[in-house]
């Protein structure tokens, strides 16, 4: 399944029914008066969050969603029948922007979730509304109304509790694979992730989603390389994980390079605490790791972990890491909620 996580699509809801001008006529009824119904109800656009989706591939091949229109009111006081409404099914994590892609009009994060988008247009009133004691044969009968339509957006932001960044062959997807049951593609050539990987990674019986997205480069807030599109992917995270090189030249520069990429996306992904780890440990020798890793806590001015994905050295120690950002701001999120419940 191809992975897509930005769609642009058109909505309409259903226009209502017209309403009837119909009059009684039947044998021995010498005053049969009117008998119009009402048109039937539009359909109504809805969106919901459902399970087992995590991509939006399904809005590539249809772009159109129409409610159904309402049925015209008949004789007989007969109501028309009311448009079929329409269910836009998206993952969780889907935020629906209004058509300047911007304006965020929903954030659908859990399963169930649903949102009116549109409301189908009412049916109009057939001649029997319009029935008074001085009006006893009204010819009169409202149309519907005309359904709603407008173009939005869909985006996709995957639900991670840590996110990993680096440049590319920092080797973010081979500490995915070795962490998780996720099976991304490794090899030695950049940008060999196109899209963002979900795994989830376990230590000391707890466990959490990792996500890992494609590298960045320098000038990708400008769209060099793959740009910073999938960055709107580690916004919801709680923790970053940042991965540099161990074998660069120049490790202190490749970590202000994507502090600076982090920077310019977002302040909000930019302030979010960050775990250090110096991969491809095992390709250095004992001097090379003390001097790289003296120079990355100097640029970074915090921890740096050591270690070697393809070896397993020092990943539990991430990932005890990562797992202590997580926790502390679960119990943070969850005293919050308990304040708010205890207010009158």
């Amino acid at each position: 399944m191809k992975f897509l996580d930005l769609a642009r699509v058109t909505i309409r809801s259903g226009s209502g029914g017209a309403g009837c001008t119909s009059f009684r006529r039947e044998k021995f009824i010498e005053f049969g008066g009117p008998d119009g119904g009402d048109g039937g109800n539009g359909g109504d656009v809805w969106v919901e969050c459902v399970p087992a989706l995590n991509t939006l591939i399904d809005f590539r091949y249809q772009q159109h969603f129409f409610a159904g229109n309402g049925r015209p009111g008949m004789g007989k006081q007969r109501t028309g029948k009311d448009g079929d409404d329409i269910v836009l099914k998206v993952p969780a994590g889907t935020e629906i922007l209004d058509e300047d892609g911007e304006t965020v009009i929903a954030d659908l994060t859990e399963i169930g979730q649903r949102l009116m988008l549109a409301k189908g247009g009412n049916g109009g009133w057939g001649n029997l509304r319009f029935k008074t004691s001085t009006n006893q044969s009204p010819r009169k009968a409202n149309p519907g109304q005309d359904g709603v339509e407008r173009e939005i957006w869909l985006r996709l932001k995957l639900i991670a509790d840590a996110g990993l960044a680096g440049l590319p062959n920092a080797g973010k997807s081979t500490f995915l694979a070795a962490t998780s049951n996720a099976r991304p593609k490794i090899a030695d050539y950049p940008f060999t992730t196109l899209h963002p990987n979900l795994g989830v990674v376990g230590v000391d019986q707890r466990e959490f989603v990792l996500a890992d997205i494609p590298g960045l480069i320098e000038g990708a807030s400008e769209g060099r390389g793959l740009g910073d599109q999938f960055l709107g992917h580690i916004e919801r995270c709680a923790v970053l994980l940042h991965l540099i090189d161990g074998t660069s030249d120049d490790v202190a520069q490749d970590f202000l390079t994507i502090d600076r990429e982090l920077s310019l996306y977002s302040e909000i992904v930019h302030e979010k605490p960050r775990v250090v780890g110096l991969n491809k440990a095992d390709a250095l020798t004992d001097d090379e790791i003390a001097e790289k890793r003296a120079a990355l806590e100097a640029a970074s001015g915090g921890r740096v972990y050591v270690l070697s994905a393809a070896t397993g050295k020092g990943v539990t120690e991430v990932l005890r890491a990562l797992w202590g950002e997580i926790s502390a701001q679960r119990e943070e999120a969850a005293q919050g909620e308990d304040d708010e419940s205890w207010r009158p």
